[in-house]
């Protein structure tokens, strides 16, 4: 099951998504970012280290580093 949650302002459903990228450099990263469908590249669980917060504004939801 994906990592989900729930916008406070809209009651919309985000699922937690994560892809790897090469930098230049040869440098790897991995890009988290939350999605209205949970899509291939989905997250189970919530990556160690970070934490949900919401976009007061817009009810989007932000991966911060806690």
């Amino acid at each position: 099951m994906a990592f989900s949650v729930i916008s406070k302002k809209s009651g919309k459903t985000y699922f937690l998504h994560g892809k790897e990228q090469e930098l230049k450099g040869g440098h790897k990263v991995t890009l988290y970012y939350f999605a209205g469908t949970a899509g291939d590249n989905a997250l189970n669980e919530l990556p160690s280290g970070y934490v949900v917060s919401e976009n007061n504004r817009t009810g989007l939801p932000l991966l911060k580093k806690g």
